[in-house]
């Protein structure tokens, strides 16, 4: 099930990128970014209620709080440098820039979180660096 989830994550941050791109013609990056925060709280605080989620908000430890505000704010900085590469740049340049953060996401879970570092994944990074490379050029 965790597969069709990503999947529809992958689909719906490919629709992102295109509708972004569009939306930010003409808008100051931040304030677009500002924006579809709202909207995003918005509707993770829709989802929380509808499914009856927020009961265990009390539950939440000190740890998760640190880590999860932490994610949020990394969340938030990458909002940020992306909308403004967005106004700038191609979005056909800028989408796979942006998904090198997949290699960095294995490196640092094998760094930080101790997760298995196969040569499957070594050979992978490679690959999804040396393609993202040959979009850019």
């Amino acid at each position: 099930m965790w597969f069709v989830f990503a999947l529809l994550s992958s689909v719906f941050a490919a629709f992102t990128s295109i509708l972004a791109k569009m939306g930010i013609e003409g808008v100051n990056s931040n304030l677009a970014t500002a924006i579809r925060t709202v909207v995003v709280v918005l509707m993770a605080w829709l989802i929380v209620f509808l499914t009856g989620a927020q009961t265990g908000f009390s539950d939440i430890s000190k740890k998760s709080w640190i880590f999860l505000i932490l994610s949020g704010i990394a969340t938030g900085l990458s909002w940020i440098c992306y909308y403004k590469a967005l106004q700038i740049g191609e979005a056909s340049k800028v989408v796979p820039v942006d998904k090198l953060s997949i290699v960095l996401t294995v490196i640092l879970a094998f760094l930080i979180l101790h997760e298995q570092f196969t040569i499957k994944k070594l050979i992978g990074i490679l690959l999804i660096t040396a393609g993202t490379f040959v979009m850019i050029l």
